[in-house]
């Protein structure tokens, strides 16, 4: 859906993308990820055209970007950024209502597509469609952020380490309700961090930029079970790889059906390393499942985790 041809941003003598060539299918949560300079921000912003490539090609369902006008390509294009970008002196209905109004749509139609977003996210649409953006939280006017992004229905979305400056609760909040919308939605979402441990909770692929190049591109458990490259490794974590690999598999894969532990049980929906952080609280090496019923439906032990 979305191609980079050989695409690179030259400033002076340095090359902030180089040479970068990816694709991106429809319905991807695709993450840029690397460390302070290496181009992530960069090549996503071309993709809009908020930033003008100096070389290459970008296409979307096969259409060269180029050949749009910059306005009508951003109002199909959904974007976040950290510092969210609210109006200030709009209220939150009309700050969501934004790129919908620009496009013409009829009055009652983007009331009831704020009113549906507003749901979607989590906030009141009685509580907040009337509230400024001062009188919301961080988080709450980074879920703004978001449903104004979404409001046009746009086939893509780019996020741009939107969670950054949150806490970790609230991060962790807007994380699973990202995850959530992309699954009931399926809108093809590019999605910035410099937090690998934000990148494999939420990626279907990962792209790891170093120096404005792409060193490796997989999904989180290539990425973590076959490193290409030194850098690689490191980036990731050497000492965290056996733990990041099981925060992508659930407890129900490894489920003991029909046995049982005593102390606090974990959902069956819970991830291995959620897990294992249980049995080091409870100071044992098994613990009791539960569905998501509350139903007891098996046992987990430390030699499961072992397990590869």
């Amino acid at each position: 859906m979305i191609e980079l041809d050989h695409v690179s941003k030259q400033y002076g003598a340095g090359r902030a993308v180089d040479d970068l060539s990816l694709t991106i299918g429809r319905g991807e949560l695709f993450v840029l990820i690397g460390p302070s300079g290496s181009g992530k921000s960069t090549a996503l912003k071309i993709i809009n055209r908020l930033i003008e490539p100096s070389a290459g090609a970008i296409r979307i369902e096969g259409e060269d970007v180029r050949q749009l006008a910059p306005e009508m390509l951003r109002r199909r294009i959904g974007y976040v950024f950290q510092s969210i970008g609210l109006f200030p002196h709009w209220t939150v209905e009309r700050n969501i209502t934004t790129v919908p109004e620009l496009l013409g749509w009829p009055k009652a139609k983007m009331l009831d597509r704020a009113s549906e977003l507003l749901t979607l996210l989590k906030l009141d649409p009685a509580s907040f469609r009337d509230k400024y953006p001062h009188e919301l939280s961080g988080g709450e006017q980074q879920r703004v952020g978001v449903a104004r992004a979404l409001a046009a229905r746009p086939d893509i979305l780019l996020m741009d380490e939107p969670f950054g400056a949150l806490d970790p609760l609230t991060r962790a909040a807007l994380q699973e309700e990202i995850a959530r919308i992309h699954a009931e939605s399926g809108t093809t979402i590019v999605f910035v961090t410099h937090d690998m441990d934000e990148a494999l909770k939420l990626a279907s692929r990962i792209a790891i930029l170093a120096h404005g190049k792409l060193v490796q591109i997989g999904a989180p458990t290539e990425l973590l079970s076959a490193p290409a490259t030194e850098f690689v490794r490191n980036f990731i974590g050497r000492e965290d790889l056996g733990v990041r690999l099981l925060s992508l598999e659930p407890v129900a894969s490894r489920l003991r059906q029909g046995e049982t532990a005593p102390g606090e049980p974990i959902p069956a929906s819970a991830n291995l390393r959620q897990a294992l952080s249980e049995m080091i609280a409870q100071g044992t090496d098994r613990l009791s499942v539960i569905d998501d019923d509350g139903r007891r439906v098996g046992a987990l032990t430390l030699a499961d985790l072992a397990r590869s």
